[in-house]
């Protein structure tokens, strides 16, 4: 049986296509793998440029390869088309699709009698073995996210607190919101976007994900975690830090102590071969000899109770979130994998804290990138 691979999408939204082909478009497009090489087919305006910019042996439109019904008006139907006639003129029998292929695709590949054969681990082991260019790519943009997360936390720390400790910065209560576009502009100014900043002030940061909302205050833990994407190389950075305005209470001294410490434990596991699992392991064994447990609060649990909810963290690359997984099914590390460590305790009361880093595997331990920030709870400019 004759076979081809598939992979298709909108290369602007398509990380896996985007990641074979390196052209980002906002049309439809099919790259198809064939015994000849690879054929890319895209709009007919995208061609030229394609030509010169894509990793592709052929360049062709939809309408190079018409099916005997014509092609249908709308695009990404016409592409799903053309590219189910091209794999029938090419001897196709079969296609190996990743999980990403939607369903007009299926649909088309279905009509002309090609058997399709589902690999959800295709385009997901390339890009994760990230290369040299990818790795001083994704270090740019690890420096840029930890210098917004560096101003962001040192605009905080210089606020005034008023007589209720709502913090003030030039007059104006700074609120997460205010804080969240401060950070966005920061970043539109060194060509970033797409962030979704967290600025989550204690009433907030008990839930890891919650962005925040209203006035921040002093003595209190805000987490800002700031995880945005290059418009030039499409690559995103990811970096958290927990900042104290005024005084630290013991509680939160502790708590973040415990974070630093299973942030180190973790950071010592990491080599080609250990599973995130076992990464993970040593965060929730280092929490636990702190005294915290890993786990959301039971209903048996006080109020007050402080634990982490989540794993210990994530690939990163063309997406904030890829594999691997590091958590409690995390698979084995490759060298290359690019990878966030960041262990968090929250309580509905206290707040939260969480501190991250990003780190490359390799065979005998890991290397960070970026890497220019300290982890404490006080910041001054």
């Amino acid at each position: 049986m004759t076979t081809a691979t598939l992979i298709a999408g909108i290369p602007a939204h398509n990380d896996t296509l985007y990641h074979r082909i390196r052209f980002a478009v906002h049309d439809p497009a099919a790259c198809l793998e064939l015994p000849e090489g690879r054929l890319l087919i895209v709009r007919d305006i995208e061609m030229d440029r394609a030509r010169t910019q894509a990793h592709a042996d052929r360049v062709a439109c939809p309408a190079d390869f018409t099916p005997e019904g014509g092609l249908d008006g709308d695009r990404e139907t016409a592409t799903a088309q053309a590219a189910a006639e091209a794999l029938r003129q090419h001897g196709i029998q079969e296609v190996v699709a990743d999980r990403t292929l939607g369903l007009l695709f299926v649909e088309q590949l279905r009509a002309a009698g090609i058997a399709l054969r589902l690999d959800p681990n295709l385009g997901v082991a390339e890009r994760r073995q990230k290369d040299a260019k990818e790795l001083e790519m994704l270090h740019e943009c690890q420096c840029v996210t930890e210098s917004a997360v560096r101003m962001a936390c040192e605009r905080i720390a210089a606020a005034t607190p008023n007589a209720d400790g709502v913090l003030l910065d030039d007059g104006e209560p700074l609120t997460s919101e205010r804080m969240q576009a401060i950070i966005d502009i920061f970043l539109l100014q060194q060509g970033f976007g797409g962030s979704d900043s967290i600025v989550a002030g204690a009433k907030d940061g008990g839930d890891c994900h919650e962005r925040g909302t209203g006035a921040l205050r002093t003595e209190e833990p805000i987490i800002v975690d700031i995880f945005p994407r290059s418009a030039r190389n499409r690559y995103n950075g990811d970096c958290t830090r927990t900042v104290v305005h005024g005084a630290i209470s013991d509680q939160i001294q502790d708590m973040h102590a415990a974070v630093v410490a299973a942030k180190e434990a973790a950071v010592g596991t990491l080599r080609t071969g250990v599973k995130g699992s076992t990464v993970h392991q040593a965060t929730v064994d280092t929490l636990n000899a702190h005294g915290f447990a890993f786990g959301f609060p039971g209903k048996d649990h006080p109020s007050d109770a402080v634990t982490m909810p989540h794993g210990t963290g994530h690939g990163l690359g063309l997406a904030v979130h890829e594999p691997p997984l590091l958590d409690d099914k995390g698979v084995a590390l490759v060298k290359g994998d690019v990878v966030t460590i960041e262990p968090g305790l929250y309580g509905t009361l206290v707040g939260g804290i969480r501190v991250e880093d990003v780190y490359v595997v390799q065979d005998d331990g890991a290397s960070q990138l970026g890497g220019t920030l300290h982890e404490g709870l006080t910041w001054s400019g």
